[in-house]
């Protein structure tokens, strides 16, 4: 049987591309039109009421997102520099079209694979380690201050939680990790332990320097969640409503999830928290719709043309 021409494989590698984009851009299509306040004339009804057009906070609504996705390209731009220096625009091209690739798939768990596209074969094990510690990094944070948050939360409303449980599933957790490193230690389990050799022997400044943006981060999309929050008529300061804000983000990272429907999740658990300082739900509900909007759809239309201008050496597309 005849292999397949280099041609006839880049053909079929363009319709693939075609095909990721389409989806992508159709499911984001379908969370907009059939989550109700996220359909415009519905979302216009609840705004109309409360807000006047101002165009000063749209302009600085956009820059707190781009100001998001600015520090996350530098943070991946700043992690692969130990592997291969990379420009701010190709970090971006990396970081955006991985997110247009990631979006069907649990936890976006296809970034993973879409970054390591990027770099030759022989390097691509490092890559996805990488983009785990990117990936980490945000997490602590997130750990960090959603674990802060909630325990101010549940001090403040009173809400009873079974401690003794919770620090017997840590205990266990800590304990079972432990031994789980202890064991690959002592047997040939190769493979986890140059893992871990790579991990360690990574440059502590470089890790450092991902903690930050990992933090600058999550210090904007927080307030940018509260500052939209604003614009609807609630008597509620940024002190009072951040536990709640950590909170939310904290149990949404916990929650299994394809990421297009993380908008979902974390307007769910918005709409019980908030509950809790009595901020209606058609409220939280178009908050977590418009950080959606402004943080995974529009960056996503982005990267649909990194996707679309991919190309994949000739190597990878003969063999």
């Amino acid at each position: 049987m005849n292999k397949p021409s280099h041609k006839t494989n880049q053909i079929f590698f363009v319709l693939i591309k075609i095909g990721i984009v389409l989806a992508s851009l159709f499911y984001i299509y379908l969370q907009l039109n059939e989550n109700e306040p996220m359909q415009a004339h519905i979302f216009s009804n609840i705004l109309r009421p409360h807000i006047p057009i101002n165009y000063k906070a749209i302009l600085f609504v956009l820059a707190l997102s781009l100001l998001n996705w600015f520090f996350d390209i530098l943070k991946w731009k700043t992690l692969i520099n130990p592997i291969k220096k990379i420009g701010v625009f190709e970090s971006c091209r990396q970081t955006l079209g991985a997110l247009t690739l990631s979006l069907l798939t649990p936890n976006r768990i296809g970034e993973y694979a879409a970054k390591a596209l990027f770099y030759p074969n022989q390097t691509r094990k490092k890559i996805i380690i990488i983009n785990g510690l990117h990936n980490f990094l945000q997490l602590s944070i997130t750990i960090l201050f959603g674990s802060i948050g909630l325990i101010i939360f549940t001090k403040t409303y009173h809400i009873h939680l079974n401690y003794t449980k919770a620090l017997i599933i840590t205990g266990c957790t800590i304990t079972a990790t432990g031994f789980f490193l202890w064991i690959v230690k002592k047997t040939k389990f190769r493979g986890v332990t140059k893992l871990l050799a790579f991990i360690h022997s990574y440059p502590k400044t470089i890790i450092a320097s991902g903690f930050v943006y990992s933090l600058l981060r999550y210090i904007i999309f927080s307030f940018q969640f509260y500052y939209l929050l604003t614009v609807f008529p609630i008597d509620v300061n940024y002190l009072d409503i951040a536990p709640a804000i950590f909170s939310m983000y904290l149990l949404a990272s916990v929650v299994p999830s394809i990421a297009i429907f993380d908008f979902v999740i974390k307007g769910s658990l918005g709409v019980f928290l908030f509950s809790f300082l009595k901020i209606p739900p058609v409220f939280i509900l178009s908050t977590t719709s418009l950080m959606f909007i402004l943080n995974f759809a529009l960056p996503s239309l982005v990267g649909s043309f990194f996707v679309l201008t991919f190309k994949v050496p000739k190597k990878v597309l003969s063999t």
